[in-house]
């Protein structure tokens, strides 16, 4: 039994950071998912994958699987790359990429 604690990142329908900054604690999957023959439902023995413990922080996160015995990986926080862009750039005389349409 084995989990991964990890701050998720925003999703791509999102502009802002909205659902960010908590920790995630989730359980890695022991047993591959299973197709169910009659109405092809994808389906798990495993329990623990249905388990997903929200944290403020890191720590808190750590402190409870440390308590309780769970061996865990932390993933670091990833921090995205803001890059500033005016809207003057899309038509300066000396681009890059040529401006068409």
């Amino acid at each position: 039994m084995s989990a991964r604690i990890y701050s998720p990142a925003r999703t791509a329908m999102q502009s802002g950071k909205a659902k960010t900054g908590h920790w995630v604690l989730e359980f890695e999957p022991e047993k591959p998912l299973t197709i169910e023959p009659l109405m092809g439902y994808t389906s798990s023995s495993d329990m623990r994958r249905q388990v997903r413990l929200t944290f403020p922080t890191m720590e808190e996160a750590v402190a409870y699987a440390q308590k309780n015995g769970i061996a865990f990986r932390v993933e670091p926080e990833k921090k995205p790359k803001r890059r500033q862009v005016s809207y003057a750039e899309n038509f300066r005389y000396d681009r890059k990429m040529p401006w068409t349409h």
